[in-house]
Parts: C-alpha cells; structure tokens; sequence
C-alpha cells in the first residue's frame, strides 16, 4: 500500500456503514451544500445522469445516480434501490450506497453505505431552501399530506427556516400519523401537533404544505389553496404520480422546480399534460437570477424530483464530517430510525422510486 492511500484510509474509512452515517450527519448539514450544488446545476455546469432498472419488477428497482461539478473535489455515484423482501424480511424496503471518487485522479476515496439517509436529508434540505425563498416569512401553520420520513423531515426543516408552531398531518393509516406525531413532539416539542382527518383539512388554514405521499392521483384540489400559501410538493416523482390537481397549478402564482428536464417528464406538471409559463429553477432562486416570492398574497408551488447534485452535495459533506473539518452536531440528526418501522410491504398504489423525489415508504 503506498503512503498517499494509506493517508486516505486513515483520513475516510474506505467503506463507512449506515448507523455511523445517520449519527454524523442531518439536514440541517447540508442545506447550504445543496443551495450551492442547485444554483451550480441551473447554471449549467456538470453533469447528473440517471439510470433505472427493475430486477424484480414492481417489486424491486434499482436507481443509479451520478453527479459532477467543476471545482468539487468529488464526484459521486449512487445506488438506491427499494425491495419488498427486504422490508419482509424485517429491514427497510430502501437500501443503496454512494460510492465517492477523487475528482484529479478517480481514486475511491469511500463508499458510503447510507440505507438513502443522504437522499432523505438531501431532499429535506431542498425543502428547507424552498420554505426559505418561497414562503411567506410569518408562515406559522405546515400542513402535511404524508406520513413517512419525508414528510417527518420537511416538517422539521420548515420549522428551521420560518416560525412554525402547528404542523396539521393527514394520512391514510392512524396508526403511521400517531408514530408521526410522536416524533415530531420528540424531536420539536415546542410544535403542536395536529392530526386532521382529511386531505383539504391538512391545507385549509396552512401557510405551508408539504405533500409527500405516493399517490398516483391528485390529493389537492385548487379550491383549497388560499392566498399566501407556499407548497412543497416532492411525492410525485414518475409519469405516473401526482398529488396537485392541474387546477392548482394554474391557480399557482409562481411555480418554481428543481430540473425543468425532469418536471417536463415526472411528477405532477408532467402529468397535467398543460402548458405552463416555463417555471423558474429552484437554484436560479437561489442564485438570484429569478425572483422567489414577491407579494405576501401568492401562491406558490415547488416541485422536487431530486437531483444527484445533491447527493455529491450530502456525499460531500459527510466525508468532511468524517474527517472532522465539518459543522459539529450537538445531538443525534433527524432520520427514519426516529420513525418505527412497519414490516408490511406495500400494495400496488403505494410504490415508490428510491432514487428520484423523496422515495418514503411509508408515504402516506
């Protein structure tokens, strides 16, 4: 072994498991990573291809991710997969890693065994983003529609950025909202936790909603959406989901996406089949080059589909966590272990795709 790779094993474990990752690093981490890692994609720079495959056809698939930036010094490429025999056999349906090459020389620098925490906190984070440009700033309500991690993390990570003090939770099993629920308390006890026995009861009355949920119809009717409202929709992520009506995408003031590639071809505006006005990118947002929300009476709507910028982002930031030169923590971060798992496998309308959008099985 040369001293440059022993130098590399004793700075990053070359293969880093799952309980270290989701110990060592939250959303709350990389939120500034990813702000940059958006802004830099709708610039044009890098690259952030995808591959899908199905080995076990519904019941299992395969997403490959990579991603590039100039000036990083890493790339990445990630594999996230969902099984229902493994949620059988006890695990989560969600597993994976990401593998991190030096950028010089295309060293393995680590593979991080991560079970999609990164892809969980990465998407949190772009919600956070979301909240923090789109939102009205006295937002004080978050209605969710979705029980699963990702609607636990969007709660929380709204909660950061604006002054949340009731998240109202809507989903389709009791018993997934009142996990939920004892989460949230757990982790935010300041937060009032409000479980509604309807979709349009989570909306009414919020300043902001998340829909986080696997459905393959729409949930959100546009009667619903009051002015001022924000949204951060990030469940439908295929040609075959949706949560917002096409209604309320016309109501919408301003619509604001992660990719316009993607949403032309995933999720609720690739549904819609309409002509939309051609939405502004999340990182153009953040990078100043398009408005965010301009007047406290719109509505306003962000879809994410998810980006593997943002893995290299969360990939990126893990290894200087491990290395000691990040941001330290002073508790555990936010993850799906927060949450009990459910051994049940999910039925035909409730399947997800782990490597696009917020693959949460237990959405709704």
């Amino acid at each position: 072994m040369s001293a440059a790779t022993r130098q590399t094993v004793q700075a990053i474990p070359a293969y880093v498991g799952p309980d270290t990752i989701r110990a060592l690093v939250g959303y709350e981490d990389v939120v500034e990573e990813v702000a940059a890692a958006l802004a830099d994609f709708s610039r044009g720079l890098g690259d952030s291809p995808v591959a899908v495959f199905a080995p076990a056809g519904r019941d299992g698939d395969v997403h490959v991710k990579s991603a590039w930036l100039p000036g990083r010094s890493v790339f990445t490429v990630k594999v996230a997969t969902w099984f229902a025999e493994r949620a059988r056999r006890g695990g989560t349906p969600g597993a994976g890693a990401v593998a991190v090459f030096d950028a010089r020389t295309g060293d393995l620098q680590a593979v991080l065994e991560d079970e999609h925490h990164l892809s969980d906190i990465r998407t949190a984070a772009a919600g956070a983003l979301a909240a923090r440009t789109l939102a009205r700033p006295d937002s004080a309500v978050v209605g969710v529609l979705g029980t699963g991690v990702q609607a636990y993390l969007q709660i929380l990570a709204a909660a950061d950025e604006l002054p949340i003090r009731e998240a109202r939770v809507w989903g389709r099993r009791d018993e997934r909202v009142r996990r939920l629920a004892a989460a949230l308390v757990t982790r935010r006890p300041d937060l009032r936790v409000t479980p509604v026995g309807t979709a349009r009861q989570a909306c009414e009355g919020a300043d902001v909603l998340v829909t986080a949920t696997a459905s393959t119809e729409p949930l959100v009717d546009a009667e619903w959406l009051a002015p001022g409202l924000h949204i951060t929709a990030v469940g439908a992520d295929d040609p075959t989901k949706a949560e917002l009506s096409p209604s309320c995408l016309y109501r919408a003031d301003r619509i604001v996406v992660d990719s316009r590639a993607l949403t032309a071809v995933h999720g609720d505006l690739a549904r819609a089949q309409a002509a939309f006005p051609e939405p502004a990118e999340l990182g153009e947002v953040l990078a100043g080059s398009a408005p965010g929300r301009e007047r406290a009476d719109e509505i306003t709507v962000c879809k994410l589909i998810g980006l593997g910028v943002q893995d290299l982002a969360a990939a990126q930031v893990t290894l200087d966590l491990l290395r000691g030169t990040g941001p330290q923590r002073s508790r555990p971060p936010a993850c799906a272990t927060d949450l009990p798992l459910s051994n049940a496998p999910r039925q035909g309308g409730q399947r997800r795709h782990p490597a696009v959008g917020c693959h949460d099985p237990d959405a709704a």
